[in-house]
């Protein structure tokens, strides 16, 4: 057993972290108990506290890919966290041991003191919530500028699913148990929601709704009232991205079809971009129709990668207005370009990514 303990500064407390493993399977337990820490320290501090004495997790063959959140236990396949190779020199590596076990620590909040009906929408309550609880914690460990990664494997998955769809695709807040909607699409939605409005509304909200429905018994909360929380602390100019992301099922196609940089007097670099952009909204049986588009996208501007490969900070990372059709940017950054990117981070649920990114040289 792999022993440690996490200390509670606002409850003056200490909680100990207890790893059953099998012997000869130590490679991630230190990892493992560091996302431990870091997710009840972020939680705690949002959410509120966490309700058991202690957290245990346990390692079980690999018969099964899965862990699961009981109270204050948690069951973990060896082949997802116990015996997964993690390279963190290797810039397209998931530190998934680190991510998975801060999943499950957010359902100790997202699935045991907040459970939904048995409605629609009952999984984003629990699975979405926990995944941007787990992205949140990933953001603060890592950076923002890696986080891309971690996003476009869940977009890419989303797509994937709906593709294969046997019955009908429905709005992230009517989601039917349906991993690809609640897990995948979920993600890419509550980053995005946090990278528009900030993360301190979007916890200010997940706080406020736990404060009123935490241990209720019946009758249970719904995701319409998690979004109205949303909503609150949503600005009149955003309120359409609530729809949008929760209600609509809601896609883009954005194409960066030109890209040049040239060098300015005084050591600047001028860079201009033209954009195609359409917007869409489709229903449960894949029928899409155009929408009016007046959105802000995410535009970013990168310098070269470093001799590590790794991902670097944006020179200039903005939102600007696009419209239907063609958008042509302007813009004006301290140093050299190598890429410019449109959605760089995968926010949004574009259906080609590869053709949102250009390189740029002089």
């Amino acid at each position: 057993m792999f022993r440690d303990q996490w200390a509670d500064s606002a409850g003056h407390r200490v909680v100990p972290i207890e790893i059953y493993y099998q012997r000869g399977h130590e490679y991630n337990l230190k990892r493992m108990a560091a996302a431990v820490k870091e997710s009840f320290a972020y939680y705690t501090a949002h959410f509120g506290p966490y309700q058991h004495t202690q957290v245990r997790i346990i390692e079980f063959p690999k018969y099964q890919q899965f862990a699961q959140s009981f109270a204050g236990t948690i069951p973990f396949s060896e082949g997802i966290g116990f015996i997964a190779k993690v390279d963190p020199d290797d810039p397209e590596d998931v530190d998934y041991p680190f991510y998975v076990t801060a999943h499950e620590v957010a359902h100790q909040w997202w699935g045991h003191q907040v459970v939904g009906a048995n409605v629609q929408g009952n999984t984003m309550l629990v699975e979405t919530m926990a995944q941007y609880s787990a992205l949140m914690v990933m953001k603060h460990h890592y950076g923002p500028a890696t986080m891309g990664k971690f996003l476009k494997y869940e977009l890419n998955s989303y797509l994937t699913g709906r593709a294969f769809e046997r019955k009908k695709e429905v709005p992230l807040a009517k989601v039917e148990n349906q991993g690809y909607i609640h897990y995948r699409k979920g993600s890419a939605v509550m980053y995005a929601l946090q990278d528009y409005i900030g993360e301190n509304k979007v916890n200010a909200a997940l706080h406020s709704f736990l404060q009123q429905h935490k241990y209720e018994t019946a009758p249970y909360s719904t995701a319409p009232q998690l979004v109205a929380e949303f909503r609150k602390v949503t600005p009149d100019s955003l309120q359409g991205l609530i729809t949008d992301m929760f209600e609509h099922i809601t896609l883009y196609e954005n194409r960066l079809t030109e890209a040049s940089v040239k060098k300015l007097a005084g050591g600047k670099f001028q860079v201009n971009m033209t954009v195609e952009s359409k917007k869409l909204v489709a229903d449960s049986l894949g029928t899409e129709r155009p929408s009016p588009e007046n959105d802000y996208l995410p535009v970013a501007i990168f310098p070269a990668l470093g001799k590590d490969k790794k991902p670097v900070a944006p020179l200039l990372l903005t939102k600007h207005r696009f419209h239907a059709g063609t958008n042509r940017l302007q813009f004006v950054v301290a140093r050299e370009p190598a890429k410019v990117a449109v959605d760089p981070y995968h926010e949004l649920v574009d259906r080609v990514l590869d053709d949102n990114v250009k390189d740029v040289k002089l």
